[in-house]
């Protein structure tokens, strides 16, 4: 199934989150994404409904396992676009990652498999 770029964004935000502190907050969520906590619980809710994270009352958020493997996916892409971005084109990593942010939710299958080869890694 594919979701869109605010949804992917925030399943690998909480990824992100998740994996440096067991759990994610919509502070920490609003914070790493630069937007208002009130859209963030909104989109809580909506992951929620799409069975793809955990809410609990007093706060945790964590992914399912639905979201967390769509959430691999989606930064797995990242780190791939980020080392092609930075190899091929010599950009910095904090330019390479920004640009890679962007990318990763419009590239084709095949792109993906084209720059895994160029970077001399394989799918996720």
């Amino acid at each position: 199934m594919n979701y869109n770029k605010s949804i992917e964004m925030y399943l690998e935000t909480i990824y992100i989150l998740q994996n440096n502190h067991a759990h994610a907050h919509v502070v920490g969520i609003a914070e790493h994404l630069g937007i208002t906590m009130p859209s963030v619980t909104k989109a809580m809710d909506k992951l929620k409904n799409e069975g793809l994270i955990n809410k609990e009352i007093y706060g945790h958020i964590t992914l399912t396992e639905k979201g967390k493997a769509i959430s691999e996916k989606i930064y797995y892409k990242h780190c791939i676009v980020t080392d092609f971005l930075e190899k091929s084109l010599g950009l910095s990593p904090k330019e390479a990652s920004i640009n890679a942010c962007r990318m990763e939710h419009i590239i084709t299958d095949e792109m993906l498999k084209a720059v895994e080869s160029y970077v001399g890694k394989s799918g996720a």
